[in-house]
């Protein structure tokens, strides 16, 4: 197989995208770096289509892999054909390859394996032969041996067609067709292992759907509903469909011998291929589950961290309890920690809500604190009522937000929160992680174990190993995309980095604790460990603000500075005009003569330009700030049918998108009621983080939940058919008493004209 030309037919490039990209990781590039510094060599490829190529790259070299094994196992045999070589070299996936192998796969005794080493084989393969006149009892007699254990004719011929029933089973092409068949005419079926156990899969309790059509969540659901012992799940195929496939290949004569081979045959299906292929399409199913459960949180994720980050604000973190109160941290600006405290705002043993005001609203006076940011767990509804009243009782401006605090607690027991904050406990690590990630969410919530951050579905019951490398695929991304400021990351945040692993991302801190600030981008090779080609990798992603060369607070990368200062002093400008705010290279240059002439292709020359205009940008600066509250906290009981809100989008499923209307419950948008159009997945249609308009459908306030729309269009659109409804019978009883509307209306508009 040509891998890149596979590659290019299946993703629609061209062939010399992909054998440069192709050649770039082979080398050792990140995609991070390929992505934004290689688009001459790419055509422009982003950094999502470079990870599935990557991706898809690495399946097929493991399936090219797999094959050749497969080939020298059945040449060392002696049992390779050129039938067999061209099935292996046709395949185009591991399971294709699989199958044929399977013949020639060493396997624990089987019945079939018992039934050779008692001779039979010859007698299976006559019976097989099917030829008119051949009396099977009368052949079988032939193979009649007590020291073998084959006591009679009756024997022989059950062994010969226990034979018969594997070589059946493991035919590669009709294994292929009957997967096919499930696949495409089987049904799901779940029963209840309880009829009367309460459990969240009770609508699965008496369910059926065909296979084709069921949905991700719904097998991921009936995946876990199984393991956890309330379902019990299986596929069911009618069984003539698959019958007819296997007689209309092996049936060969209405005689004797045909009967034991459909008889065979028909054991095989039961016993050997059906229970063998449900178990590859349920695995498979769920495979595909989970891939597609992985995308969608890998877009949350992307979301969430591209979140914009509440620059120049004073932040106070609560983070609510009962019992062990609400535990306090204010941070700057720049995410020191100012000040921390405990407070009891909520019911408990040591409830005290005078006390608890006046303690925040000194903090508030003292730091000028400007946002509060609250976590959104236990008793974040009674800390946000609190915190509602505090900020009615000041004359200070202060808003504050409710932030999802999901990996906080992961975050607060790490090693890594107890090297940065030895002297706090977990609760107050807890509390400044709030507050952090409402300041800087990038830079907190890479501290976090992906996962952890909980804006996915079932993201326990994924392949941890895949997951866990397409969501540190996305934070590399996003890290590498927004930058980092290389004198203030922690080595958290410089371990994403494009080229730095851990353990340079650690030396890159000690050397500048021990050594002070970088002043430019070329003393990261003085790092220990941080050789030519990781410097190559990561200099354009790191920051060097208030440097020797303004260059080095954008993107442009150091192999381009020359060709940069070259455009700016043909534009008239200097490094220092950089340094003073950007330079504004005209729109109207011509991008190909002027690359060529400064030796760089047309797509770097664009991408400089842009950081000329806007050194040290943040792209997550022109995304809408959070939504900031100030008071009117809502329980769930406030809510009617019909009330319009304002609320934020904080989490992405299959069917449908959970938003944040002020309530301790995020109420559900189902995928139904997210636009007017048509869309597979709400992705299209919404991202985490967006702030939306909706309208509250219904309330059940026994089980907390909340049905919003975000259709309010239709909904203005049906009250004004309504209105066309209502006016219509007195229109028609106007019109039979002779009135002619058109005339009125001409009239009254005549009159006001006089």
């Amino acid at each position: 197989m040509d891998i890149n030309k596979t590659l290019a037919q299946e993703f629609s490039l061209r062939q010399e995208q992909v054998d440069n990209t192709v050649n770039l990781i082979d080398e050792g590039a990140t995609i991070p770096f390929i992505a934004r510094y290689r688009k001459e060599v790419t055509g422009s490829l982003d950094d999502q289509i470079l990870r599935e190529l990557s991706d898809r790259l690495t399946y097929l070299r493991n399936l090219e892999k797999r094959k050749e094994e497969v080939r020298t196992a059945i040449t060392e045999q002696e049992k390779m054909t050129p039938e067999i070589e061209n099935a292996i070299s046709a395949a185009v996936t591991l399971v294709e390859v699989e199958d044929i192998y399977r013949p020639f796969k060493p396997k624990r005794r089987t019945r079939a394996s018992i039934a050779r080493e008692k001779g039979l084989e010859p007698l299976a393969v006559i019976i097989m032969a099917q030829e008119n006149g051949t009396d099977p009892e009368a052949e079988a007699a032939a193979f009649v041996n007590e020291e073998k254990e084959v006591p009679d004719a009756a024997a022989a011929i059950q062994g010969a067609m226990d034979i018969i029933a594997e070589d059946i089973s493991d035919d590669a092409e009709l294994r292929k067709k009957l997967r096919s068949a499930v696949s495409e005419k089987g049904t799901v079926t779940s029963k209840a292992a309880d009829a009367e156990a309460d459990s969240v899969y009770m609508n699965y309790y008496d369910y059926s759907e065909p296979a084709a059509n069921v949905a991700n969540h719904r097998v991921l659901a009936l995946d876990r509903g199984e393991k956890e012992g309330f379902l019990k799940v299986s596929i069911v195929l009618d069984e003539s469909v698959a019958t007819d496939i296997i007689f209309s290949k092996y049936i060969k004569a209405n005689n004797a011998c045909g009967e034991l081979v459909r008889a065979a045959a028909e054991d095989g299906y039961k016993r050997l291929i059906f229970p063998s292929i449900e178990r590859e399409i349920r695995s498979e199913m769920t495979a595909n589950a989970a891939e597609e459960s992985i995308k969608v949180f890998a877009s949350n994720l992307r979301q969430l961290l591209l979140q914009p980050p509440l620059k120049n604000s004073v932040i106070l973190g609560l983070d609510p309890g009962y019992r062990t109160g609400c535990k306090v941290a204010v941070i700057d600006a720049t995410g020191k920690v100012l000040d921390t405290n405990v407070v009891y705002c909520t019911p408990g043993p040591k409830t005290n809500i005078a006390l608890s005001k006046k303690i925040i609203k000194e903090l508030i006076e003292k730091h000028n604190v400007t946002t509060i940011s609250i976590g959104n767990g236990t008793a974040s509804r009674e800390t946000e009522q609190f915190a509602a009243e505090v900020i009615s009782e000041i004359p200070q401006k202060v808003s504050y937000i409710v932030v999802s605090e999901a990996g906080a607690s992961v975050y607060s027991a790490s090693k890594l929160a107890a090297e940065e904050f030895p002297d706090y406990d977990v609760s107050l690590r807890s509390a400044v992680s709030i507050a952090r990630r409402l300041q800087d969410p990038l830079a907190e919530l890479v501290k976090i174990e992906p996962k952890a951050i909980g804006v996915g579905q079932y993201q326990h019951d994924m392949p941890q190993a895949r997951m866990n490398d397409a969501l540190s695929g996305v934070v590399e991304d996003c890290v590498n995309s927004v930058g980092v400021d290389l004198n203030t990351a922690s080595h958290s945040l410089l371990s994403y980095v494009a080229g730095i692993n851990s353990a340079v991302a650690k030396n890159i801190v000690a050397y500048r604790e021990e050594n002070g600030r970088f002043t430019d981008r070329k003393e990261l090779m003085k790092v220990p460990k941080l050789g030519k080609k990781a410097f190559e990798q990561c200099a354009g992603f790191l920051r060097v603000r208030d440097g020797k060369n303004p260059l080095d607070n954008t993107a442009v990368h150091p192999e381009s500075y020359k060709a940069a200062e070259a455009l700016i002093n043909e534009s008239g400008f200097t490094l220092a005009d950089v340094a003073g705010g950007g330079i504004s290279v005209s729109d109207s240059v011509d991008v190909n003569s002027v690359s060529e002439k400064l030796g760089i292709g047309a797509p770097t020359l664009t991408d400089i330009i842009s950081e000329l205009k806007k050194p040290g940008r943040d792209l997550r600066d022109e995304l809408p700030p959070p939504l900031l509250r100030s008071g009117d906290v809502m329980e769930i009981k406030d809510l009617k049918p019909g009330m319009e809100l304002v609320g934020t989008v904080r989490n992405i499923i299959d069917f449908g998108a959970f938003v944040d209307i002020g309530v301790h419950e995020d109420g559900l948008v189902h995928i139904s009621q997210i636009c007017s159009r048509y869309i597979k997945h709400p992705l299209e249609a919404v991202k985490v983080g967006e702030i939306v308009k909706v309208r509250v459908l219904e309330v059940d306030v026994k089980r907390s939940r909340i049905a919003l729309t975000m259709r309010l269009d239709d909904e203005a659109e049906k009250k004004e058919q309504q209105q066309k409804k209502q006016n219509k019978p007195r229109r028609e009883k106007r019109e039979k008493k002779g009135f002619d509307a058109s005339k009125i209306s001409n009239s009254a508009f005549r009159i006001k004209q006089k």
